[in-house]
């Protein structure tokens, strides 16, 4: 399979072979969804805390007598089932949302996004992405001379320049091949995968 080769214009300079296993696999929306869905749950915190009936500041006086009134009988106003009451269930700190992936699903999800960017004309690769200082503004004109806005970048090597000067732009993530990962993949508009780069993602998803 082949890819269009990005010169520093943004025009395509000529063609790229790239291993079928990762960039020309089926498309699979199922398992698609369900990694992404998967990495976003294993990012979610426990932040949340509610208080049960026996956290809640109640009296424990019955409120009303048993019988006579009409009412449903009672015995505190810490019970659920009234207003300002403690919860059933409560949400706790250390709850756990994480959802288990297999390695295999995972391999083969990353692979059909990658193959599905390769369809719509989303993913293309370049010789190589470096700038000789760590500013902002040079980055930025090199990514406006290849008319790009939004762009993911997956660099064989993120040095200490391209960092610095890549993480403040609002529509710009450059990371490894490693830190790739399904929610950026879908996001950006467009994707760049240097040379190298390619090959540790064969290795990582093949």
């Amino acid at each position: 399979m082949e890819l269009e080769l990005l010169n520093e214009q943004g025009q395509a300079a000529s063609k790229f072979d790239v291993p079928e296993t990762v960039f020309g696999r089926a498309y699979n929306e199922d398992l698609i969804h369900q990694i992404v869905v998967a990495y976003q749950a294993n990012a979610r915190q426990g932040t949340r805390a509610q208080k049960d009936r026996e956290q809640v500041k109640h009296s424990t006086k019955k409120p009303f007598k048993q019988k006579g009134t009409g009412r449903a009988r009672a015995g505190m106003t810490s019970s659920p089932l009234w207003r300002g009451g403690g919860r059933i269930f409560p949400n706790l700190p250390d709850e756990n949302f994480s959802q288990k992936i297999n390695k295999k699903m995972y391999r083969a999800g990353m692979a059909s996004i990658f193959s599905q960017l390769a369809r719509e004309g989303r993913l293309a690769v370049v010789d190589s992405l470096k700038v000789d200082s760590p500013k902002t503004k040079q980055l930025a004109a090199k990514f406006k001379a290849m008319n790009l806005e939004s762009v993911l970048v997956i660099a064989d090597e993120v040095d200490e320049n391209l960092y610095l000067a890549s993480r403040n732009l609002v529509n710009v993530l450059v990371v490894e091949p490693r830190y790739a990962d399904p929610v950026s993949l879908v996001h950006y508009k467009k994707v760049l995968v240097t040379k190298a780069a390619v090959d540790k993602l064969k290795e990582m998803f093949a």
